[in-house]
């Protein structure tokens, strides 16, 4: 796979997640969105990967320790992306498990969005 213009971390990572599917990396707002198969299921900002997460694996990275990605240091906005533990970073068949679960969490998000614009529309 040949990638334009990205550091050796994020094509790293995007070698990691290959087994997954697709990989697709988009620079975007100082760092990366990573896409699995037109998923887009983690972050990398700072050198640091995040993945999508929510109740299905959120628990996964909190018994961890891992919290959720801030984006702005000076705000108490996060958002649904946990970093990914070392110990899975650095173990190839974890990080496709956790990645999986990153790809099945942004699926259930967009059922949920989904689902929401249809409510919507029903209202009006």
């Amino acid at each position: 796979m040949k990638l334009k213009r990205h550091d050796d971390f994020v094509e790293h990572v995007a070698e990691l997640l290959s087994p997954l599917g697709t990989v697709r990396v988009k620079a975007m707002f100082g760092g990366h969105g990573i896409y699995v198969d037109e998923v887009f299921m983690a972050i990398i900002a700072s050198d640091t990967l995040w993945f999508k997460v929510d109740d299905g694996n959120r628990a996964d990275y909190e018994a961890l320790g891992y919290g959720p990605f801030k984006p702005f240091e000076d705000q108490a906005m996060t958002m649904s992306y946990h970093e990914v533990p070392a110990e899975v970073f650095d173990d190839r068949l974890a990080i496709v498990e956790w990645g999986r679960k990153a790809i099945e969490a942004a699926l259930r998000s967009r059922g949920k969005t989904k689902s929401k614009a249809v409510r919507h529309r029903r209202l009006k």
